[in-house]
């Protein structure tokens, strides 16, 4: 790998004497042109001498925001240099993916492994999404939560026998649409009678034995929709009117 310049923003004293460890020790490639505690600092760092790659800290001040924004702007301003998160943020999920909306090349969690030259490798060769262990193994374990709930979810439609039609009306009962605003959709070739209807037979769907001596309203219904994986609620939206 060819020489490269870096800018570590880091506020703490010795988390900077560690990283800097780092890139002595194992990616002497790396020529450190500066280091930077806060906004200021940074932004004065960088009209002076712009890097070829920013380590940029997350927690700056007690405050996530601040890093989040220096990675938003710099990629504005300057697109081709190449931002790699590394911060001990290790259970904010929505600020991994603020940070990735913001255009950061990777995150690299203090934790683990943490930062390795295969990580720093891998951005400077212009690859995105760069994590290390501890966040992929997060991934993963999301991943295979969502694939297993689509996989529920669709054998349940087939078990229960639930057409396009029957999903849309409870849908739209889940999100608070009346049987008559529920007609109204486009697409829906159904009277209110016709739902009535619709409804007490998924009644007998999704309650085959019964709901004990308790009859089943429309928000039982839903409830039932949803324990059954009928309804995802992670994805529960209107048509189009």
């Amino acid at each position: 790998m060819e020489e490269f310049k870096v800018i570590i923003v880091e506020d703490v004293p010795l988390e900077l004497k560690g990283t800097e460890g780092i890139f002595k020790s194992d990616i002497p490639e790396a020529k450190i042109i500066g280091t930077a505690e806060d906004e200021t600092s940074y932004w004065k760092l960088m009209n002076e001498n712009k890097p070829d790659l920013v380590l940029l800290d997350l927690g700056l001040g007690g405050s996530t925001t601040v890093g989040v924004e220096l990675c938003r702007e710099t990629h504005v301003r300057y697109p081709e240099i190449k931002v790699l998160i590394f911060t001990g943020e290790i259970l904010n999920e929505k600020l991994w993916v603020d940070v990735l909306d913001a255009g950061c090349n990777g995150i690299i969690l203090k934790t683990g492994e943490m930062l390795t030259r295969a990580d720093v490798v891998s951005v400077m060769s212009g690859k995105k999404n760069v994590f290390n262990q501890p966040i992929m193994t997060k991934i993963l374990e999301r991943f295979k939560h969502d694939v297993k709930a689509q996989i529920m979810r669709q054998e349940a439609l087939v078990n229960y026998e639930i057409d396009e039609y029957d999903e849309r009306f409870l849908r739209h009962l889940a999100l608070g649409y009346t049987k008559e605003q529920i007609t109204n959709l486009r697409g829906i070739p159904f009277g209110v009678k016709s739902l009535e209807k619709r409804q007490n037979e998924l009644v007998q769907k999704l309650f085959p034995k019964g709901n004990g001596r308790v009859g089943v309203n429309a928000t039982r219904l839903v409830v039932r929709a949803f324990e059954l994986r009928i309804l995802d609620i992670e994805n529960l939206h209107p048509d189009d009117e």
